[in-house]
């Protein structure tokens, strides 16, 4: 047994929980902030310098909150279902290449867990369980309105897996391989969002239902069903739903960069290892603030018009962009390249095409809608 190897592997899980749970608790603190930024408010000030420790303050709290289970709740399933929600948002990271191969006291370390050939494979199967726990939430509360709200969640999050399924498969043609590490090797000269421009809209969009983000946060639409699934939850249980959700967004972000912005590349990690990780986190920071700001300034969607944008909108836009990747694949190797280019190009102007037939449309029913008085 390579013993230095295993005490390898504990480090970085070690670092890795560390870093998850760190980054949970702090993106709270940058929510509020970014929000309060946006939307010209101070945001907490209070704990700490600049309200830093805001954080540490608000997990006391949650500590020593009294936890309430329902009369009628099946106590095991309820209380099993945070854990099988928060999990699956803590080891989906192991496949996701972190940065370059280091040199750590002469031995060669890859800035990653494992670099598995089957990495995606490995992410869509283990991001597909989070829904059981949100589903079993809502169940095994005893309360109708938990129920919707895990039924709805469960409706929304298996609609969304469809097209975010087929919107990966583009780098992974391009890449001729389902290695994380190998997606990321391929996109030393050039982004696969370059390529890929649809992909990566679909992907994105589709995330942010997956990880239940505004807009698309209708599995806690207070508004009709008092909390939604975790309406029953207190303390510490109900703080794992959130502690879920804030991981996956890293997670689902750590994802959109390996894909699509060539993960840990950016200039000179080839002559400094150790930048690619620091490329890496800007690349998620970015994207953690682009979530932050969708949530400050976009109304949450209405349910029929999000299950319609994921069956009606984005499924048939990911089939056709499989289809022209494809035929742009088929027609590179034939020595034809500019075809690419062309069904790309064809490609955004149906995306835009549609936005702007939608735009017009939901104008015009509100001008004929009519004013009472």
């Amino acid at each position: 047994m390579d013993w230095f190897r295993l005490i390898e592997w504990l480090i970085k899980a070690v670092i890795s929980t560390f870093v998850l749970l760190t980054g949970f608790a702090y993106m709270t603190f940058a929510e509020r902030k970014v929000a309060a930024l946006l939307q010209t408010r101070v945001g907490p000030n209070r704990a700490g310098p600049f309200g830093f420790l805001q954080p540490a303050a608000d997990g006391l709290k949650v500590i020593f909150k009294e936890e309430l289970i329902p009369a009628g709740a099946d106590k095991a399933i309820f209380i099993l279902a945070p854990v099988i929600t928060v999990i699956p948002a803590l080891v989906i990271m192991a496949v996701i290449p972190w940065g370059p191969t280091v040199q750590i006291f002469g031995r060669s370390v890859p800035l990653g867990f494992a670099d598995l050939n089957v990495g995606m494979l490995y992410i869509l199967s283990v991001a597909s369980i989070a829904v059981y726990g949100v589903t079993l939430a809502g169940w095994s509360s005893n309360n109708k309105y938990a129920l919707l709200g895990g039924l709805r969640s469960a409706a929304q999050m298996v609609s969304y897996e469809l097209p975010l399924g087929l919107a990966v498969i583009g780098p992974l043609m391009l890449a001729g391989s389902m290695s994380l590490g190998d997606i990321v090797n391929a996109q030393k000269d050039v982004w696969f969002i370059i390529y890929q421009p649809v992909a990566a809209l679909i992907f994105y969009t589709a995330a942010l239902a997956e990880v239940n983000r505004a807009p698309f946060d209708m599995p806690e639409a207070e508004q009709e069903l008092t909390a939604g699934y975790h309406t029953e939850y207190s303390g510490m249980k109900f703080s794992l739903f959130f502690m879920a959700e804030y991981i996956k967004m890293i997670g689902v972000s750590a994802i959109f960069a390996t894909l699509f912005l060539g993960g840990w590349r950016g200039p000179f990690v080839e002559q400094i290892p150790w930048l690619g990780l620091a490329w890496f986190w800007l690349k998620i920071a970015g994207s953690l603030f682009f979530m932050i700001w969708l949530r400050s300034t976009h109304p949450r969607l209405r349910y029929d018009r999000l299950m319609a944008l994921g069956w009606k909108v984005l499924l048939p836009l990911a089939l056709t962009n499989v289809m022209f990747t494809a035929a742009s694949l088929l027609a590179r190797d034939q020595g034809i390249t500019w075809v690419s280019w062309v069904l790309t190009g064809v490609l955004v102007l149906v995306v835009i095409g549609l936005t702007i037939a939608d735009t017009l449309r939901l104008r015009n029913l509100s001008r004929a809608r009519p004013v009472k008085a």
